[in-house]
């Protein structure tokens, strides 16, 4: 099911932090109270390979995004220890050493099983013993959410596990729904921050085609 025009489901998570403090998070009520945007962005595993590369590559952007008054929050179904052990493991060595965003860390996967985000393939039930098996690691695939002040979705994306994101590119959608919600405009393709928007109508649209014919 897509969240997208949607609230945020209003679930609160354990979370990590870089100095040990484990916390709750709700990410919903975060983006209210704060009157903040929030990149949430999901990864499969702690101490793996494509996962570090995106938790690093997020934190070189944080000023970036702080400048758009957006909060970066990451997750996975890692636990909050597990999570600070490889917080206070050296970059050099695989680790994410110098991360200083929270880390949800959704253990009992109650956050990730309802956006439907796990990566559980045939489920099958045993009726001699009740018991149900799945196939899949029961992880997040690379699921990535924005979400506006008001606690409304207004992107999501999901990746496989061998993709890695660009990061950029969540700050052009940010560009973008800003540029929205102050302008009253809408953003065509391929839109960065400085170049032509048009109005929503028939008008809007012919000006915009004429004007950018090459």
């Amino acid at each position: 099911m897509s969240f997208v025009g949607k609230k945020f489901p209003n679930l609160s998570v354990n979370a990590m932090n870089d100095l040990g403090d484990t916390f709750k998070i709700n990410i919903l009520e975060e983006a209210q109270k704060s009157n903040k945007k929030v990149l949430l962005f999901w990864y499969p595993k702690d101490f793996t390979f494509v996962c570090p590369t995106e938790l690093h590559a997020f934190q070189a952007a944080l000023g970036e995004f702080e400048k758009r008054n957006t909060m970066v929050i990451g997750a996975s179904c890692d636990t909050a220890e597990v999570h600070f052990a490889w917080l206070s493991t050296a970059k050099d060595n695989g680790g994410i050493e110098g991360v200083t965003y929270p880390i949800l860390a959704d253990s009992n996967r109650n956050l990730a099983s309802t956006l439907g985000i796990l990566d559980i393939t045939d489920e099958a039930y045993n009726e001699e013993t009740g018991v149900v098996t799945v196939e899949g690691d029961n992880v997040t695939y690379r699921a990535t959410y924005l979400i506006d002040e008001e606690g409304t979705v207004f992107h999501e994306g999901v990746n496989h596990m061998p993709l890695g994101r660009n990061v950029n590119e969540f700050l052009r959608l940010i560009d973008a729904y800003t540029h929205v919600q102050e302008k009253g405009e809408v953003c065509p393709a391929n839109w960065e921050e400085g170049k032509d928007a048009m109005t929503a109508d028939r008008s809007g649209v012919a000006n915009y085609l004429s004007a950018h014919a090459n």
